[in-house]
């Protein structure tokens, strides 16, 4: 049995592209699970994964196919709101940009989403599991900043938040600070799965293309890749920080043994969801959610037949080809850890993340 976090982007109704890679990762049968960690769709399917396993282990049952069912569950009711004329339709619609906030037009702030978690989600049993660790992320309007939530913080509210558009429905307040979606922030976020669990593969499943093939020319295809830009910011900004601690224990220059290094693997949509436009992101057509569950299915069987082997060994990601850029860091070798971490301008959760990414 070899074990494995799991870092789930969002990104709307591509999300069931993550539902599939789930459900075929379970079917195997072949893995364990520490963390998860999710934003948005993300946080949805992060969720569903943990209740369906805590509550099936708590009756006896096998958790991976609690886990299948519940995500399935899940699912099946996002489906269900691509009816004609069905409220949460209505509000999908609306992505596309009315003139009024939804504070006009949705005054009452209804949100079909709130209804599903509350009858879907056990979220006691998430928190009273003793291994199985939830990490859900969300941005704080105010400040900015990427917020996570775990434990007995979270639940339906934080994961609302986490999901929360802002052109569709008000703000989520917890504790009286208001919440957006994760995705503005982080997406999702990873250094939890390495400064709290003792894992250290981490499989990333992301929905959002690093590139596009054309230059967008209509509006719709620049609005859309702006919103993969932007959905994509905080997760190249991760891999980079991975990276650099990476080589910094590859070189010597951390010299502490409870720093290690991160073995990072990803499934990601490819073909199958760059064939559907961004603004999809918004539709719960139920055509399309089987397709992508079926294509993430078929991303998953091909994922472990080519590196299930390289989990617990090596990455299969090459972090310095696909995600790093102009603004990369040099290891600078000769320098004592304390050094690094006490920098000008170093980024606090860069520290955070070498002084706590232990065993």
């Amino acid at each position: 049995m070899r074990t494995l976090n799991l870092a789930l982007q969002g990104g709307g109704s591509h999300g069931a592209f993550t539902w599939g890679v789930l459900d075929a990762l379970l079917e195997d049968g072949q893995l364990d699970f520490e963390g998860l960690s999710g934003t948005s769709a993300g946080a949805l399917n992060a969720v569903a994964f943990a209740s369906g396993w805590a509550t099936a282990e708590a009756a006896g049952r096998d958790p991976r196919e609690g886990a299948r069912e519940r995500l399935a569950a899940v699912w099946q009711r996002v489906s269900a709101w691509g009816s004609l004329g069905s409220l949460p339709q209505q509000f999908l619609r609306m992505l596309g940009g009315g003139v009024l906030s939804p504070y006009q037009s949705n005054p009452l702030g209804l949100n079909p989403l709130r209804d599903l978690l509350e009858a879907e989600i056990d979220f006691v049993a998430i928190a009273a599991h003793p291994r199985l660790k939830v990490f859900v992320s969300a941005t704080h309007v105010n400040t900015g900043r990427a917020v996570v939530f775990s434990g007995r913080k979270l639940d339906a509210k934080t994961v609302l938040a986490s999901a929360c558009l802002p052109l569709l429905f008000h703000a989520v307040e917890i504790d009286g600070e208001p919440y957006w979606d994760g995705g503005f922030s982080v997406n999702p976020a990873l250094s939890p799965l390495i400064s709290e669990c003792d894992c250290s593969d981490l499989l990333l499943v992301q929905i959002n293309p690093l590139r596009r093939g054309e230059t967008p020319r209509t509006t719709a295809e620049i609005q859309d890749r702006i919103g993969e830009l932007t959905f994509n910011a905080s997760l190249l900004t991760q891999m980079r920080a991975i990276d650099y601690v990476n080589r910094l224990v590859a070189e010597g220059a951390v010299t502490d043994p409870q720093c290690r290094a991160v073995r990072v693997h990803r499934i990601d949509g490819g073909a199958a969801l760059q064939a559907y436009p961004g603004s999809s992101r918004a539709s719960a057509d139920a055509v399309m959610i089987t397709r992508l569950f079926e294509a993430g299915r078929a991303a998953a069987h091909v994922w472990l037949r080519r590196h299930f082997a390289a989990i617990g060994q090596h990455s299969t990601v090459d972090i310095q080809r696909d995600y790093l850029d102009d603004t990369r860091m040099a290891v600078p070798s000769s320098r004592p850890p304390a050094t690094l971490i006490a920098a000008p301008g170093f980024r606090p959760w860069l520290a955070r993340l070498l002084r706590h990414a232990r065993r």
